[in-house]
């Protein structure tokens, strides 16, 4: 004789959790605990079962008038994804930006890990993990509170406490990027600019300033049709007037820094690397391909005009294979512009004139010439930092380039529909603070924030009732689930 849990399917195709007894092989009592078609609420139920077969087993069952043994009523209450929001409010409180004391704020935060949406529908998100979220009023409350008690100079300072633990904060990565509003009237805020989408809508510019492990140090916005290239000083600036710093390396995109930017930069101070635009083959590198060939890794240093400034080509076979590759399909593009076979009218190797189309072999003879080449500038001595680590330096940009992706994609920052711009800094002071808990998260677990969500979302615990008595149901937890809040602990 004993008691087992079984998961059966019904005719609706829900799956069904029963506590069954059995009797020298045969079933004798059976205790429907409750069916769902839904993951979440498996785990609940099976959860409570488990729960009720360690205790005695006559609370699972009623006496009814015949005699015979019938299941008691139980309802699930109440299903909470308690871990999941228990665990990000830990990373919230680690971070220190409880000190704000807005519990709206936090909410509004951890609500946009979860699910990126819009500030109200926050709410809606947060019901859903079964927790109480701060009700409209209170989110246009908070809202106002996060310009009034400006929360992103509170949150900057705490994120540089961050990530200025151990080594400090000598590089600083920087980059750029567009929000677009779904307006059609524009404003002095909101201006159609140059945009990398080439969209029309009103715009407004974002640039974020992160350390070398891609934590966000400083967030600030500009009127849509600011020149990129104007937006670093000023940010850059400050952020090292806000910690008393010296002695900063800024990296940055080929783009976004001018030459005007470099003279700047390094009058007040800076040492940069950039990426260097390459619209011919160095003289450096042309005078060394006249006897020898470049081989994989190699690197070619030449001197500039502006004292102490170098540029850094690097020769790599990978990238030189990519490089071949595009080529090809823009040639392979034109062809087919060319004997009309394509839509399309323009291509990046296309020549057009009033008569004829053809091939621009010029054009593709120079990007040929420089397959696998990459250029980089920077002002740090020889002497300080290697070519090799130069280049690494550059190559951490990825990581502000994967936060745009988070704030962009995983967040959601765009498009925006508010029509104030004090509203807009709100929303982006949230998406700044949602940043920072996300790459906490991710250089600790390792997990990507969706695949975190993914694991930790489904266990539910809850509170269910048997025959109108409340019992609690507890989740069980994964070994995948534990080994993840074990980093995070």
């Amino acid at each position: 004789m004993g008691h087992f849990i079984r998961k059966v399917k019904t005719a609706s195709g829900a799956t069904a959790v029963q506590i069954v007894r059995k009797e020298y092989g045969h079933i004798v009592s059976l205790s429907h605990i409750g069916s769902t078609h839904d993951e979440q609420q498996l785990t609940l139920l099976m959860s409570l079962a488990r729960q009720r077969l360690s205790e005695p087993q006559q609370s699972l069952f009623t006496n009814s008038s015949d005699g015979l043994v019938a299941p008691a009523e139980i309802i699930i209450e109440r299903a909470v994804s308690q871990l999941l929001y228990d665990t990000l409010e830990k990373q919230y409180l680690q971070l220190g930006f409880d000190s704000l004391k807005d519990q709206p704020f936090q909410q509004l935060c951890l609500a946009r890990l979860v699910e990126p949406t819009s500030k109200l529908d926050s709410v809606r998100v947060l019901a859903d993990m079964g927790i109480n979220g701060p009700n409209k009023d209170q989110v246009q409350r908070c809202l106002a509170k996060v310009i009034k008690h400006n929360y992103r100079d509170k949150l900057a300072k705490l994120c540089f406490a961050q990530a200025s633990q151990g080594a400090g904060i000598t590089l600083v990565l920087y980059d750029v990027t567009t929000l677009y509003f779904e307006v059609q009237k524009e404003d002095d805020y909101r201006i159609p600019g140059m945009s990398k989408e080439r969209r029309l809508e009103p715009q407004i510019i974002v640039g974020l300033l992160v350390d070398q492990n891609g934590f966000p140090l400083e967030l600030h916005s500009f009127e849509g049709n600011k020149a990129e290239t104007k937006t670093i000083l000023p940010v850059v600036e400050q952020f090292k007037q806000r910690h008393g710093l010296v002695g900063i390396t800024v990296v940055a995109d080929a783009g976004m820094l001018s030459a005007n930017n470099l003279e700047a930069l390094n009058a007040a101070g800076y040492t940069y690397i950039v990426g260097s635009r390459m619209n011919k083959i160095p003289y450096d590198i042309a005078e060394y391909q006249k006897t020898k060939e470049l081989s994989d890794n190699q690197i070619i240093t030449s001197k500039t005009a502006i004292e102490g400034q170098r540029i850094i080509y690097q020769y790599r076979e990978k990238r030189a294979a990519l490089d071949q590759r595009n080529i090809e399909k823009q040639i392979e593009k034109a062809e087919k512009i060319i004997d009309g076979t394509a839509s399309t009218k323009r291509a990046k190797f296309l020549s057009v004139t009033t008569k004829n189309k053809q091939l621009n072999q010029a054009l593709i003879a120079k990007a040929k010439s420089l397959v696998g080449i990459k250029g980089y500038v920077t002002n740090l001595p020889v002497s300080e930092v290697s070519n090799l680590r130069v280049i690494a330096y550059y190559h951490q940009l990825w990581h502000v380039e994967q936060s745009f992706r988070m704030s962009k994609s995983d967040l959601k920052a765009r498009p925006i529909f508010h029509h104030k711009r004090e509203a807009i800094e709100a929303h982006l002071t949230v998406v700044m603070a949602a940043l920072a808990i996300q790459r906490r998260i991710e250089s600790t677990t390792g997990l990507s924030l969706k695949r975190f969500v993914a694991l930790l979302k489904p266990i539910r615990s809850g509170v269910v009732s048997i025959a109108g008595k409340e019992y609690p149901g507890k989740a069980r937890i994964s070994p995948a689930a534990k080994e993840v809040l074990r980093l995070l602990s």
